[in-house]
């Protein structure tokens, strides 16, 4: 299966509290940090949430 390399590139300062939720259900905690995830239908929702803040690619291994 697939998986998704994700990257943090914006704050969520100032953001709605959903937002916030999403980026550390995600599994980040820093700025400019990166977390892989199976790609799973969750997954693609919970980034297309907060696509304004970060990058999204597709690890094919």
């Amino acid at each position: 299966m697939a998986k998704l390399r994700i990257v943090w590139k914006k704050s969520d300062i100032g953001r709605p509290e959903r937002q916030s939720r999403t980026i550390k259900a995600l599994g980040f905690h820093k700025l400019n940090s990166v977390v892989i995830h199976e790609d799973t239908p969750q997954i693609r929702g919970m980034v297309r949430a907060v696509a304004h803040l970060v990058e999204c690619s597709e690890v094919n291994e």
